[in-house]
């Protein structure tokens, strides 16, 4: 085992001399194997898969059929549906959506 600090890494990485085998760990994502537990800490493993599911909150990719724009809001709308709190970009989708239904040329 070989003990670096976090400077070393990057640099080794940036040099090329990185010694983590990443192809092994791509297939292991790819095929959902979990990594063995460490025995130095064992709840390791557990605490990034808790942290991972906390980041997968908020924007679930390809569902819905959504689309990722760039688009400019007065600052009273943004500050209205951001203190709202985690999840103001769903409701504001909401509120978009729930205006189109209602307004479609198709309910005229």
């Amino acid at each position: 085992m070989t003990t670096m600090t976090n400077e070393e890494m990057s640099a080794a990485r940036e040099n090329g001399k990185s010694q983590s085998d990443w192809a092994r760990v791509h297939r292991m994502v790819k095929n959902d194997i979990e990594p063995a537990e460490d025995e130095d800490s064992p709840n390791a493993a557990a605490l990034l898969r808790a942290d991972l599911e906390k980041r997968r909150i908020g924007r679930p990719l390809g569902q819905d059929n959504k689309v990722q724009v760039s688009i400019r809001y007065h600052r009273e709308v943004l500050d209205y549906f951001k203190a709202k709190g985690a999840g103001w970009q769903v409701q504001m989708d909401k509120v978009l959506l729930d205006w189109v239904k209602t307004h479609s040329t198709k309910n005229t």
